[in-house]
Parts: C-alpha cells; structure tokens; sequence
C-alpha cells in the first residue's frame, strides 16, 4: 500500500542557497552561513554556528528576484530555532528557524520596511520580544 506524505509547512519554499550572518539574540555570537531553503515563515540553514531549540535568533540574507519579483532584496529576519541538526560532514549544524517577522532592509534611499510574519498576522505567533 502506497505511504502518503501530508506536508504540514503553510508557506511555500524556495529551494535557494543564500548567503546568510547569523546573531543568537542577546549574546556577541555570530556566524555565517548558507540556506537550504527559505520561505516567508521559515527558513533551514546550515552553519558553524553552536544554537539550540528555543534559541531566539536573527539572520540577514540578500532574496533574490526569483522570490521577491522584483529586485534582489536585502531581509533581516528574527525568529527561534525550532531544530538543530548536527552535520557529519560539511557546516556542523543545520538549523531549522521559525520567522515571528522581518524587515526589508533599507537602501540608500529608502526606510526599513518591517513585516510581521503571516502566522504573526494571525495571532499564531508567540508574543513578540522587544529588541
């Protein structure tokens, strides 16, 4: 009998593999590294960088035009760490982060522009902490 795979993720992903920096929020921990896949409420990522479940975290990252549909888009997402998967080989860690919210980030000419998550939106978000 053939098994069925019921995807649970709300947001589409897209498959890109995207420079990120990565903080730990409340400490002088940074990282970089690169995406697997990235979504508008979550993203999976692999870095050097030690992070735990429950983690609140933050991470930059450039999207691409194939996903915003327009120009290439500087992002500041803030979000938690929902899973830590140590790597055997390669990055030491891959990181799965639930985004809470981002923020365009501004050019030269522009203001930030920040954006709660669609779960946020929703009110299925936990409380948002004060940066």
């Amino acid at each position: 009998m053939a098994q069925f795979h019921h995807e649970r993720r709300a947001a589409q992903r897209f498959p890109f593999q995207i420079p990120v920096s990565i903080r730990l929020k409340d400490s002088a921990t940074e990282a970089v590294g690169v995406t697997q896949d990235v979504s508008a409420k979550g993203a999976f990522l692999y870095t050097d960088m030690a992070a735990a479940e429950g983690d609140a975290v933050e991470f930059t990252l450039t999207l691409p035009p194939e996903i915003t549909f327009a120009e290439s888009a500087p992002v500041r997402c803030h979000g938690r760490i929902s899973r830590v998967v140590p790597q055997e080989i390669g990055p030491k860690f891959g990181l799965g982060v639930t985004v809470e919210r981002y923020e365009f980030l501004a050019t030269k000419s522009e203001k930030p522009n920040r954006v709660d998550s669609p779960a946020d939106q929703a009110g299925d978000s936990p409380s948002r902490a004060a940066d």
